[in-house]
């Protein structure tokens, strides 16, 4: 009896499964109809997730929902690729101009650099050219007073003059005197800044003294002089002979002309003593200053001998000693003896 309500028992609930089972396909397959209905591209990979753990799901619909997440993915990744690679470019872009715009600021920096160290580069040349400019500007006179230094140092006789300032004009009188003794002990007698521009007051200081070197130097600065052994007389006593007398040029600035002497080739007119006159060289005269020792006149060569290549009464001649024929003006007379 047992047995058989056991097995009664077991038919029913094999019954029942099979009729679950086939209300289970029956549902399955109603819910395959139903869900062909949704639309696959809305769900999201997250849903996906979610619905694949349940076997119901038809496979195609699952293989169809993967593809599509697969494609979302593809797209999303090509989407951020994209991004990615627009903001690269961006990056890039902004990176290379602010490479250019610093470029730009390093060149104009560049540029005004170069502006400020050609300027400073400017101003210092200036300032050494104008520094330059003033050593040689001091240069002369910084020879002028070494010249002085020597030739008060070696030259004593000549410390006080206002004309020979140069020592080779020094060293030229002495090798033309050829008289050291003389040269040695010779000392200005005479200024005519000093003790005035008047014949007389001349002939008081040099008449009678003998040998006599007597040096002119004009406005237009010329240098030049005469020299005499035999020295100016007292009173009006004319022409005076004198074989070793002898006139010079000194500075002379038309052409290359340098210091030169000129030796005498009329004896008898060395030298001419007036008390209207003050020095006078030769006839005619080659050089002579009147009372007030100026204006000058010059004609040189009838009692001295001419340079090389020049002629006795011809501009050259007349005015090589000091500039012009005459009224040149005097700047300073000075006459040494012992």
């Amino acid at each position: 009896m047992k047995n058989l309500e056991k097995k009664k028992s077991k038919i029913k609930r094999k019954k029942r499964k099979e009729k679950e089972k086939e209300r289970g396909i029956e549902k399955k397959r109603l819910f395959h109809s139903f869900f062909s209905l949704f639309d696959k591209n809305s769900i999201s990979k997250q849903d996906f997730d979610k619905l694949k753990q349940f076997d119901f799901f038809p496979k195609s619909f699952l293989v169809d929902i993967q593809n599509k997440v697969i494609q979302d993915n593809q797209k999303e990744n090509q989407q951020m690729k994209i991004e990615i690679e627009n903001k690269e470019k961006e990056i890039e872009e902004k990176w290379k101009k602010e490479v250019e715009n610093k470029e730009k600021e390093n060149q104009q920096m560049k540029i005004e650099i170069e502006n400020k160290e050609k300027e400073i580069e400017e101003k210092w040349k200036k300032e050494v050219e104008n520094k330059e400019k003033e050593i040689e500007k001091m240069k002369p006179v910084f020879d002028q007073y070494q010249m002085e230094i020597e030739l008060r140092k070696n030259f004593p006789q000549f410390s006080e003059t206002e004309i020979v300032k140069d020592i080779e004009y020094v060293k030229k009188l002495q090798e033309w005197i050829n008289d050291n003794d003389f040269f040695s002990k010779m000392k200005k007698g005479f200024s005519a800044k000093r003790d005035g521009f008047n014949s007389q007051n001349w002939h008081k200081a040099v008449d009678g003294k003998g040998k006599t070197l007597v040096i002119i130097k004009t406005k237009q600065n010329f240098i030049f002089g005469g020299f005499t052994q035999v020295g100016f007389k007292s009173g009006n006593t004319g022409y005076i002979n004198d074989s070793n007398a002898f006139i010079f040029s000194l500075r002379n600035d038309k052409g290359d002309r340098i210091p030169a002497k000129f030796t005498i080739k009329e004896p008898q007119y060395a030298i001419y003593s007036s008390l209207s006159y003050g020095p006078w060289f030769g006839y005619g005269s080659d050089f002579e200053l009147n009372s007030n020792l100026q204006p000058g006149y010059s004609n040189f060569g009838y009692s001295y001998n001419l340079p090389n290549g020049i002629t006795y009464q011809s501009n050259e001649a007349q005015s090589y000693l000091a500039g012009s024929y005459k009224s040149w003006v005097v700047d300073e007379v000075e006459s040494y003896f012992i």
